[in-house]
């Protein structure tokens, strides 16, 4: 057992990686590391063994820059590689390798992916799994410990289903799909290579009821969730199935950790929603729609192609396509800055002694901030 850590030693130096819970990969050469960020670097002779922090990489470890805040860091890095964009490659140190891409971001996640790649798939069955007879389960799938497969669910070629996790009766997951610890999913049809994390409920019955004299009936929830290829849901999101048409969750999209998804919601391809945002039923999401963190959306809205929600919006209205709003009610981001601007300056005029121009200083950061 491991000596618990001294509350007196300093802390320790950042790293990524960490063996007891990351894969790992490699070594490999910078030409191989380079090729893997979709960039170029100089021909050397040079074997990499992992990736860090600019501030905390070795001669061994490529390091990436994406904001020009941290060039001090990249000025006194030791790392062996640095991942830069080619109007940073002037400033890496002459010890370490620029690799320049017009995406460092990208790069730097297609490198970590290199050294830390999924952990090998390990084939076959728990023995505490339960497994339906009537189940489909491909051979090459992993069926973790105390999961459950229940009947005519189809589990395709390589997918790993987590411990405790659940997956219903007529459940279809394709290929190399991940269903995370204590996941449940029912009236559902999975892509390939879909993510569900820990925690996610999908396919529940959504918020349905009809109200009578004597109180509310529950509508029954008849439809399913279709979730297209390369999707992933965070953990603890929710899902609803449909009431009578489907729930449809677009190719690429993600999904953080907290969202809820209403019953016969359609996300198009590539859209993102943040943290505690809410989706009501029936709403329309166009492709690359994004939505900030505690957004909320009421029901049968569209919001169309490229359009972006801000942090904490309420939105109530359809959004057009390539639109950015702001505010609860949700506005457009020019409109809701000078409504800010305007109640400023209220505020400053009403109070004792004022010349009604305090907060007129503020005018032009504030519209600078939606220019």
């Amino acid at each position: 057992m491991a000596a618990p850590p001294d509350p007196g030693a300093p802390p320790a130096v950042a790293t990524a990686g960490d063996a007891r819970f990351f894969h790992r990969a490699g070594p490999h050469a910078l030409s191989a590391v380079a090729a893997a960020a979709g960039g170029a670097a100089p021909a050397r002779e040079l074997m990499l063994a992992g990736v860090a922090p600019l501030q905390s990489a070795g001669p061994d470890q490529v390091s990436f820059l994406d904001n020009r805040k941290y060039l001090p860091e990249l000025e006194a890095t030791r790392a062996g590689a640095v991942i830069v964009h080619p109007n940073m490659a002037a400033r890496v140190p002459a010890g370490s390798a620029a690799i320049i891409t017009a995406e460092p971001y990208l790069g730097w996640a297609r490198v970590a992916a290199l050294f830390h790649p999924l952990p090998p798939l390990r084939s076959g069955r728990h023995p505490s799994a339960v497994v339906d007879p009537d189940a489909q389960v491909d051979p090459s799938a992993e069926i973790g410990p105390l999961a459950i497969v229940l009947a005519r669910a189809e589990i395709g070629p390589r997918c790993r289903i987590g411990a405790g996790a659940v997956i219903g009766e007529g459940v279809v997951l394709g290929a190399d799909c991940r269903i995370g610890t204590h996941a449940s999913i029912s009236h559902a049809l999975l892509g390939a290579r879909v993510y569900i994390y820990p925690g996610a409920r999908i396919g529940q019955d959504g918020f349905g009821f009809a109200p009578s004299p004597t109180g509310f009936v529950t509508v029954p929830q008849l439809g399913r969730v279709l979730i297209e290829d390369d999707v992933e849901v965070g953990a603890n999101s929710t899902i609803d199935r449909g009431s009578a048409q489907d729930t449809v969750i677009g190719a690429g999209s993600r999904l953080d950790n907290l969202v809820q998804i209403g019953h016969n919601v359609r996300l198009g391809r590539c859209c993102v929603i943040v943290s505690q945002a809410g989706i009501s039923g029936s709403t329309v999401l166009e492709d690359f729609v994004q939505v900030a963190g505690q957004a909320g959306l009421t029901g049968h809205l569209r919001i169309g192609r490229k359009a972006r929600i801000g942090a904490q919006c309420g939105v109530m209205a359809d959004v057009a396509a390539g639109a950015d709003v702001l505010g609860s009610p949700a506005l457009p981001v020019r409109e809701f800055f000078r409504q800010v601007l305007a109640l400023r300056r209220l505020a400053a005029a009403r109070r004792p002694g004022s010349d009604g121009n305090e907060g007129a200083g503020d005018a032009p950061a504030a519209n600078k901030a939606t220019d």
